[in-house]
Formats: C-alpha cells, structure tokens, sequence
C-alpha cells in the first residue's frame, strides 16, 4: 500500500521537504478563519475527511481541542466493505479517511476544516499525499448534510480568494455514503509506533505545526 517506511527513506524525506516547503510559505499567509460556519451549540457531532495517509490525519485530530474520538476508515467507494488489503489495490474507489466526532461548542466544523487544509494534509495535491500515491490517499470531505456541504463549499472559495497557496485546492467535496472502520492496528497508529520511520518524517511534524501555528486549538492527548 504504502512503500517500505524504511527502505524508501529518500521518498520519505522528499515528503519531510514538501512539507517543510508548504508549513513555511503557509505561515506567511496563514489560512483565515472560516466565514461560514455552524452554530457552537453543546452537543456531538461527526465530520470525516480523506487526506492521505490516514495515520497523521487521525493524530493531528486527537490532539484538536474539543474532539472526543478520531477513527481511522475509508468512505468514498462504491463497494458495500472495505478492507486494507481492497482498498489498497486502488479499485473499491475508497480513500483513506478519519471519522472525528466533536463538541461544536469546543470546536466547530469550519475550525475543523481550518485544521484539515493547514496542517494535516496538502489539499493541492491530487491523488497523493508525500510518497504515497494513488486515489485512495485523495484529498476529500465526505459530507453528512447540506450544512456540512455549504460550509466546506465556501471555505474553499474563501481560501481561494485569499491566495493562500499557489496551486488550486483539488480537494472532493462528496455525499458521505458510507464509513468503514480499518482493522484495529492502524488506530492510535502513531502513539503506538512514534519512532517509526514514515511516522517521524511524515506524521510528528503536523503535530509540531498544529501547536506552533494553531495554538487555540492545540490540546495535549
């Protein structure tokens, strides 16, 4: 699915560069607050999004403030399951995808969105996040209702407009039809593996730059 997290390190530091490259011109012109947005009423409520690789999209998420459990899944294909081993091959059409739930009252789903373009992934890449590739690493929010799909519609518009990055956003914005919970031992992926290879190239430095960069957001696990 992935490739060999030790064997392919110059892939792996390539990803580090881009990433590097895209933190640093992003901090100039940050991403601005999202315009459109849900009311922050107490409650629970789930946002599940595709960006990559989906074991640095569920640890950037466990550490967002007001978010109570992030699992890592696919959603987005037109199989009725999904297994790593299916969805790997890149013909169930699923994505690798995080479902958040989260208190609006904490954080509402535009911040989530904010968290989702600035540091989680890189929304202008298509079909491929750092050295993985293939469309099941796209960049995709599966909506649950029509407020979910205004509110990610206008975001993007909004950052468009401000100029934030240099290539067009290529992220999906589609109905959520279905969520597949992946096999118990690519949830808590980094905590649980935190000197791996791919993990310290690709995934520690979105947490460092959601603290550095999101600090209103940023909680401890």
């Amino acid at each position: 699915m992935r490739p060999n997290r030790v064997g392919m390190a110059l892939s792996a530091l390539a990803a580090a560069a881009t990433l590097m490259v895209l933190t640093s011109a992003s901090g100039a012109n940050a991403l601005p607050d999202p315009k459109v947005d849900e009311t922050p009423t107490p409650g629970s409520e789930t946002a599940v999004l595709g960006g990559g690789c989906f074991w640095g999209v569920e640890a950037v998420f466990e550490h967002v403030r007001g978010v109570s459990d992030v699992i890592s899944g696919y959603a987005g294909g037109d199989a009725d399951s999904a297994t790593y081993r299916e969805v790997s091959s890149g013909r169930t059409g699923h994505a690798e995808s995080v479902r958040i739930t989260y208190d609006p009252s904490q954080v509402t789903y535009g911040q989530l969105l904010k968290v989702f373009f600035e540091v989680a992934h890189d929304p202008t890449e298509l079909n491929r996040q750092g050295p993985d590739r293939g469309t099941q690493y796209r960049s995709a929010i599966f909506y649950a209702n029509e407020e979910q799909k205004r509110i990610a519609e206008a975001y993007i518009r909004q950052i468009d407009a401000a100029g934030v990055y240099p290539d067009p956003i290529v992220t999906q914005i589609t109905p959520l039809a279905g969520f597949y919970t992946a096999e118990d031992y690519h949830q808590d992926y980094l905590p649980r593996h935190p000197t791996q290879p791919y993990i310290l190239i690709n995934d520690q430095p979105k947490l460092t730059e959601l603290e550095r960069r999101l600090p209103e957001l940023y909680r401890s696990r």
